[in-house]
């Protein structure tokens, strides 16, 4: 069991028949009146987001999510295939499901899925990611004291921003959880 006055980002419990992750919560003490517990919860299962008011005492059974380790192999038309680096078994998984968190992760890559009791419902992609620059506006040396950026587009097509120093062909680390540039890496 999970009391509502020990939220923490990203845990998951039952209530009302479904699965929910928290997604934000705050604990409000009005002058007036007993506390409670704002939250944001999003339902793993249908990916809808609601807000709801819980007492600090109430109790709710914790749902266990199983996080799988698997190879991104591709996509096909709204399918992306992935295989268990174990069991080399493969298993599509529909493009509603994925959503955008594929975004930063090229072919080959290792992502953890998430499931509860058998139903996938998310993807984890790896915390930070290199990538290569394959398109942006030419860059200029010494452009770095004034924190400018610019729209570069890396090899999985996806548009970060990035310093005005940043080249095509360089490569550089994003941070998946923000999808922001971090740094460039060195060839």
């Amino acid at each position: 069991m999970i009391v509502a006055g020990d939220f923490k980002n990203g845990v998951t419990f039952e209530y009302d028949n479904n699965i929910f992750q928290v997604v934000e919560f705050q604990h409000v003490k009005p002058g007036k009146g007993a506390a409670f517990v704002r939250c944001k919860l999003k339902n793993i299962v249908t990916g809808a987001t609601v807000e709801r008011t819980f007492s600090p005492t109430d109790k709710m059974p914790k749902a266990h999510i199983d996080r799988k380790d698997m190879q991104y192999l591709y996509k096909d038309e709204d399918l992306y295939y992935f295989m268990d680096v174990e069991s080399y078994e493969q298993i599509p998984i529909s493009k509603e499901t994925i959503g955008d968190s594929l975004a930063l992760v090229k072919e080959n890559e290792i992502v953890r899925i998430l499931s509860h009791k058998g139903n996938v419902f998310g993807i984890e992609p790896p915390t930070f990611v290199e990538l290569e620059v394959t398109e942006t506006d030419p860059g200029f040396k010494g452009d770095t004291a004034t924190g400018a950026t610019k729209p570069a587009t890396v090899e999985t097509g996806y548009v970060v921003k990035v310093p005005l120093f940043i080249n095509v062909g360089d490569i550089i680390r994003i941070d998946t959880r923000t999808n922001e540039y971090m740094e460039r890496v060195n060839k």
